[in-house]
């Protein structure tokens, strides 16, 4: 498991245990299942959004503004010919 040796495993436990106390193990094992279901999450969350705006199509160009009112001005003004 991980690497890590069957008997230091349970050492930790054992500190764990003598530093916290029964009582407050539950807290302990709540508060980590938590926060690593909240980084799960969020790392999810920020997977989806790169691979979502890496697949979306891009945009073609919105045309400029001068472009517009310069073709449109001389067409429709037959004075300025």
């Amino acid at each position: 498991m991980f690497g890590i040796h069957w008997a230091y495993i349970v050492l930790l436990l054992v500190v764990v245990l003598i530093i916290f106390g029964p009582g407050r193990l539950p807290e302990l094992g709540g508060a980590v299942g938590k926060a690593m279901r909240e980084f799960r999450k969020a790392t999810n969350d920020l997977t989806n959004e790169v691979t979502s705006a890496a697949q979306a199509k891009p945009e073609p160009p919105a045309p400029t503004e001068t472009a517009a009112k310069g073709s449109s001005t001389s067409e429709a003004d037959p004075t300025k010919n």
